[in-house]
């Protein structure tokens, strides 16, 4: 009589238990990356904010606006000074005072230097622009940091971190006009909106 080669219940239980641990591994390590993401997002806007604030304090004039920005090495003027950021927030153009703010804040060493161009907008966690500008606002903002390509899910729990949880006002407020439908949805990307 021959005997069938097979697995035994136990074996079998044995190897769902080593994949269910290694499912639950994954996904906690999914949730880990993802909850440093939202930080960096966080502590992203709040650097950019004191950078600002501490500039205004030392020169009297928004970082970009500033028409004494000569003051630094290999720096012209560039701003206007007339106590707004013009320019769009993702702005390719070097004369835009919404480019020139970088400059201006990596001069005056309060952001960090990026090697080549001094003017380009940093990258956010999510792979979008950090920018910053007063022209196109949300929400009746004169002052604000944008993020763009920020996740639809990642958008609600930033809102529910640090305002009131709707897309079209507050401190934070969104490109969309709600987050119906984003709780879960990570495919509907954001600008968020910061206020300075």
């Amino acid at each position: 009589m021959k005997m069938k080669n097979g697995f035994t219940l136990v074996e079998i239980a044995i190897v769902l238990i080593i994949i269910g641990l290694f499912m639950g591994t994954i996904l906690k390590g999914t949730e880990l990356i993802t909850n440093a993401k939202i930080k960096n997002i966080e502590n992203n806007f709040n650097s950019i904010a004191r950078a600002i604030n501490i500039y205004r304090e030392n020169y009297h004039k928004l970082p970009g606006d500033d028409d004494g920005a000569d003051r630094f090495e290999g720096v012209e003027a560039g701003g206007n000074g007339d106590g707004v950021i013009g320019g769009n927030y993702d702005s390719t153009n070097n004369n835009d005072e919404s480019r020139l703010l970088w400059l201006h804040l990596r001069s005056a060493n309060l952001v960090k230097r990026v090697p080549g161009d001094l003017q380009q907008q940093p990258k956010n966690a999510f792979g979008g622009l950090i920018g910053i500008s007063s022209d196109g606002a949300k929400c009746s903002m004169t002052l604000f940091v944008v993020f763009t390509k920020i996740p639809g899910n990642i958008a609600v729990i930033l809102e529910s971190h640090s305002d009131d949880e709707e897309a079209d006002k507050g401190r934070i407020c969104s490109d969309k006009s709600n987050y119906a439908g984003d709780n879960g949805t990570a495919n509907i990307e954001h600008k968020l909106y910061f206020s300075l």
